[in-house]
């Protein structure tokens, strides 16, 4: 689904002020995967996201996406960022807010208002099309997010850090919706998070990003028993063991 070769991306490079984000990265995540990118702050972690979504143009290597070099937004791909505040248009419905990537695919009204009706339902919103984003709540203004990119059907997702302005509670919730919708769509998930035990408890596999430039220092397969859940998953022997190998991992203490 997704290959990353030689990548390289340098912020105002031949200036003073020259900042390598990213040096030489290489990944790649296989089909129906679920992978989480975890690091020290300001390793380079939102870049690789953006360079991934053709939001920024790496300055070496290349992106791949089923295949094709990226060069621009993937038609099938979608992004949800954390400042769900920011996504959301604040004069559109939530209805609205989630049909509105639709119109890429020329579908018509009925069949936008259709699909966004079915994603809001798939993430427990099937009765806030009406309202406006200001009307709900900052998790519930997230799983708007979620929809949105849910209704577009994409076959990559890309997640950043989309639970880090919600509290304890409603991150544990939109952590299982991850799971939940991820099983019923079938979709490929690569999500940032800067959360370790998150990283574990949601991920198939944990990247572990070193200090900028951010290269890969550890790539770990995670296999706890399904399904997940809040309580028994994180009281697991191997949830414990995975989340003390990533922290020592991001603390730079080990190399796997």
């Amino acid at each position: 689904m997704l290959e990353i070769d030689n990548l390289s991306h340098v912020y105002g490079g031949g200036t003073p002020n020259e900042h390598h984000a990213i040096d030489g990265l290489n990944l790649s995540v296989a089909e129906g995967e679920l992978l989480c990118i975890v690091g020290p702050s300001g390793c380079g972690k939102s870049t690789l996201l953006r360079s991934i979504a053709g939001l920024i143009q790496p300055t070496g290597g290349q992106v791949k996406v089923e295949g094709e070099v990226v060069r621009q937004t993937p038609d099938n791909l979608a992004v949800v960022f954390q400042d769900y505040s920011r996504s959301l248009f604040p004069w559109m419905s939530v209805a609205d807010n989630v049909a509105l990537p639709l119109r890429r695919k020329n579908m018509d009204k009925k069949q936008r208002r259709e699909a966004a009706a079915e994603a809001l339902e798939s993430v427990g919103l099937e009765n806030a099309g009406r309202k406006y984003p200001f009307q709900l709540s900052g998790g519930m203004q997230q799983r708007v997010a979620i929809a949105r990119a849910l209704a577009y059907r994409p076959t990559l997702m890309l997640m950043d850090e989309p639970f880090g302005s919600v509290d304890a509670q409603t991150r544990e919730d939109l952590e299982d919706l991850v799971l939940q919708v991820r099983g019923h769509h079938q979709m490929t998930i690569v999500l940032i998070t800067h959360d370790i035990d998150e990283s574990v408890y949601v991920g198939d596999r944990v990247v572990v990003l070193s200090k900028a430039p951010a290269n890969v220092v550890g790539d770990l397969k995670v296999d706890l028993p399904a399904p997940r859940d809040q309580i028994t998953t994180r009281e697991h022997s191997d949830f414990v063991h995975l989340r003390a190998e990533v922290g020592r991992l991001v603390r730079g203490h080990a190399t796997v």
